[in-house]
């Protein structure tokens, strides 16, 4: 287990919960990083992936990362889930 050197604010967790929903497809870390407001340390970044795959929210694949919560997920993303593709 590494150790966690800076812990995430509320406000950048949920600035890259914001940008992964608003994805309509899988987005890399990379591309991420781009996307978000402000600049985040790559291990603040990988702290907030690891809650929310924790939590049930994000599916971090080799595609990359995607969000799954069902009630927030679009229908294709939805159906995709129910059929057991994203897992």
């Amino acid at each position: 287990m590494q150790q966690v050197i800076h812990y995430p604010s509320l406000k950048t967790v949920l600035m890259v919960e914001k940008v992964i929903k608003e994805s309509d497809e899988a987005i890399s870390k990379e591309e991420l990083k781009r996307r978000l407001p402000t600049k985040v340390m790559h291990q603040t970044l990988n702290v907030i992936l690891n809650y929310l795959e924790d939590g049930g929210k994000v599916a971090i694949l080799k595609e990359g990362i995607i969000w799954i919560y069902h009630e927030d997920a679009p229908k294709k993303l939805r159906e995709k889930i129910e059929r057991g593709i994203v897992v």
